[in-house]
């Protein structure tokens, strides 16, 4: 990770302590004055910690789209198709005899052969088209692979269980009375998302392909003309986002079951994307971080006071709010043209 990039990562880290107290003291001032909001630091703490850790999940959905972006620069639609399409893939595999193990390996080359596909059929005829000509594909590839799926796998919601432990685990209960309940669950995906994006970001700024992979982001013609394979940069890049799918299919099917509305899962990760940069693998996960967080506390605390249901538009609120005024996001990289 760079200096750039490191400098307000340790920023945030540093402040995150005093943001999290603010809003507690403002919330629990709201409580003070209005009996419909019911505020306790253990409660707070609780609702947090949940928050912070279905953020993670976002994070797992968003890296996706943060690596096609690096490559090519274009937002890629289908990500969420690649989610489910992975997900029931490994849940056939399952249903067939193989241990869930022998499954993920046989999945993960099912994704790399479905990159090279759409590499091949898809990618190749449009080198050098505009981004949006590149973005009306992906919506084709979602679709496609959206049905395609369906059509081999069935379309019945479909159980995941690989063993992952999700029982209640109450932590903190000499600093508080009761403790304070985790789900064990929610600390496993939590785990998987620091272990992708620390593979991740040694990946892109340590190793030959990593660096490759940013230079065709930048300029197609630039990184053709010194030798860099476009075609098989994009099969790459798309077989990682392929296997960074199957884990946040794995985590999520496990979570809420393989069906449909996993696909849609995708809408969630703009947010995400909007707060963090398109361009940061740190920054899907602090922005994750962030959309999962508010959600929640926004949710339990600020909801009464609206009739509730604000977590399933809040976090588009936060993003629109960024746009106008920190458009690149917290870590993306802020564009300047000259003319």
């Amino acid at each position: 990770m760079n200096a750039v990039l490191a400098r307000p990562l340790t920023l945030w880290l540093i402040a995150l302590p005093l943001i999290i107290a603010a809003i507690g003291l403002s919330l629990q001032g709201l409580a003070a004055i209005n009996s419909s909001v019911f505020f306790a630091w253990s409660y707070f703490l609780e609702v947090l910690i949940a928050g912070l850790l279905q953020g993670v999940m976002y994070s797992l959905v968003a890296l996706g789209f943060v690596l096609i972006f690096k490559a090519s620069g274009i937002f890629n639609f289908a990500q969420g198709s690649l989610v489910l399409f992975a997900a029931l893939t490994m849940v056939g595999f399952i249903e067939m005899g193989l241990h869930w193990t022998l499954a993920f390996v046989v999945t993960a080359g099912v994704m790399v052969l479905l990159a090279v596909v759409v590499e091949r059929v898809v990618l190749r005829p449009l080198v050098n088209q505009p981004h949006i000509i590149l973005f009306m594909a992906t919506i084709g590839i979602f679709y496609f692979l959206d049905g395609f799926g369906q059509t081999l796998w069935g379309s019945d919601v479909k159980v995941l269980d690989i063993g992952i432990p999700k029982q209640p685990l109450f932590v903190l209960q000499g600093v508080f009375e009761g403790g304070i309940l985790v789900n064990a669950f929610d600390l496993v995906a939590a785990l998987v998302g620091a272990v992708l994006v620390i593979g991740l970001a040694v990946f892109f700024h340590y190793t030959r392909i990593g660096r490759a992979l940013r230079a065709v982001a930048d300029d197609h013609q630039a990184a053709l003309s010194v030798g860099i394979p476009l075609k098989t940069i994009w099969a790459i890049v798309w077989s990682v986002a392929g296997i960074v799918a199957l884990v946040a299919g794995i985590m999520w099917g496990s979570k809420a079951g393989v069906q449909f509305s996993l696909a849609l899962i995708a809408l969630k990760a703009l947010p995400v994307l909007i707060l963090g940069g398109f361009t940061s693998i740190p920054g899907a996960i602090i922005g994750g971080l962030i959309i999962g967080a508010g959600e929640q506390v926004a949710e339990v605390f600020i909801g009464p006071l609206f009739g509730g249901a604000i977590q399933d538009w809040f976090a588009y609120m936060l993003a629109l709010v960024f746009l106008l005024f920190r458009p690149q996001g917290l870590f993306g990289e802020k564009i300047i043209e000259r003319v």
